[in-house]
């Protein structure tokens, strides 16, 4: 497993539902314009309880070795500085935490948006032709191509500027 992904499978819930070729087309649109995808579209979900377990684990390992080699440092200083560094270290806590969860579910949404490309379409590479897809899906809409025909309609478009 690279990048993380043990966490990130260990932080989510994944169904095994299929993507629709319309919703991927859109979510890839959505995704290509940095906006936060549903996770419902991709039919997944975030397991709190695994998720705090792990996060105080991380947490226990930075933080536990830190305390023992500043503890007689703290001791030393002022009470008033230590409840500051206190205060500031549980901030920081919550802080990174949220961001663990905006990247995990970002690395997620790709690592999904990724596999449903290579369904609908194997012979395209999703970081080469990502951005056409949503250029084309766009245009799609403006020409009313209907659901049926949309996959022909991409493929062709792709392979005309191949």
């Amino acid at each position: 497993m690279k990048n993380g992904s043990f966490f990130i499978d260990q932080m989510f819930i994944i169904s095994k539902k299929p993507i629709s070729l319309k919703e991927l087309l859109e979510i890839n649109m959505d995704f290509n314009d940095n906006l936060l995808i549903d996770p419902a579209k991709l039919n997944f979900r975030f397991n709190y309880a695994r998720s705090y377990v792990l996060f105080g684990i991380l947490c226990v390992i930075i933080f536990l070795p830190l305390i023992f080699v500043l503890h007689n440092l703290l001791i030393k200083l002022d009470f008033h500085i230590s409840i500051l560094l206190t205060i500031l270290a549980t901030a920081f806590v919550f802080i990174s935490f949220d961001i663990l969860k905006m990247r995990a579910r970002k690395k997620l949404t790709k690592r999904l948006i990724k596999e449903a490309w290579d369904i609908y379409f194997p012979y395209f590479s999703y970081d080469k032709y990502s951005l056409m897809g949503a250029k084309f899906y766009k245009q799609s809409i403006k020409d009313n191509i209907s659901k049926n025909d949309l996959e022909r309609y991409i493929i062709d478009k792709f392979a005309q500027n191949t």
